[in-house]
């Protein structure tokens, strides 16, 4: 199995707290995250960090300049009590056609919906993505990302710390495993209680996030 799953866009680091979090991030690493933007109407807001190639790191937590949102923030960040690493998504080169795949090899990644975020500049990205509402409970099944004709966000500015490793463990590793086949991916798993960690390199050494 690849160190670095096939086909990565991002890493979902989610937490209550996204100041602190950014902070113990720049402290363990000595790398300090660039704000991301907005997500309007959702109550989040996020900081990247490039991994590298065409992956990065989001950091997301709730905006406190944004008023409280309808109903519950993305990624569960409501429930959360400390960071942690959720989930994480992949860029197909054709997401509709992943997507018809996977519905035939027995997996039904979700609906496919339209989202967008502004960033610090003003710049309004926008993207497609399926609903990870229909992922895998355990967060393990990446959901998929297209992201059209916006930039896409490691090929900003970013600070990098260059990504060694994700590994996960979940009960029932053989489950997710097919799951992952059927959306032409992979994932180092080993059996345990559910947990998805990624190990970067930075000036200060490997420094692993869990």
């Amino acid at each position: 199995m690849d160190a670095v799953p096939p086909l990565l866009d991002h890493l979902v680091l989610a937490t209550p707290d996204l100041a602190a979090t950014v902070a113990d991030f720049a402290r363990r690493t000595g790398v300090t995250p660039a704000p991301g933007g907005v997500h309007p109407g959702l109550g989040t807001r996020n900081h990247l960090v490039g991994l590298g190639g065409r992956s990065y790191l989001e950091i997301l937590g709730p905006d406190p300049g944004q008023p409280e949102p309808a109903g519950p923030r993305p990624f569960g960040v409501d429930r959360l009590t400390g960071p942690r690493t959720l989930t994480w998504a992949i860029s197909p080169p054709d997401l509709d056609a992943a997507v018809t795949t996977a519905r035939a090899r027995g997996y039904g990644p979700g609906p496919v919906h339209p989202m967008s975020r502004r960033t610090p500049d003003g710049t309004v990205l926008r993207w497609r993505l399926t609903d990870g509402g229909h992922a895998h409970p355990s967060g393990l099944v990446p959901f998929l990302i297209d992201w059209g004709g916006s930039r896409h966000p490691a090929a900003s500015d970013l600070p990098v710390t260059p990504l060694l490793e994700v590994t996960a463990t979940v009960p029932d590793p053989e489950e997710v495993r097919g799951q992952l086949a059927a959306l032409g991916t992979g994932l180092a798993l080993a059996p345990g209680p559910v947990a998805l960690s990624f190990t970067v390199d930075t000036p200060r050494g490997p420094v692993t996030f869990g």
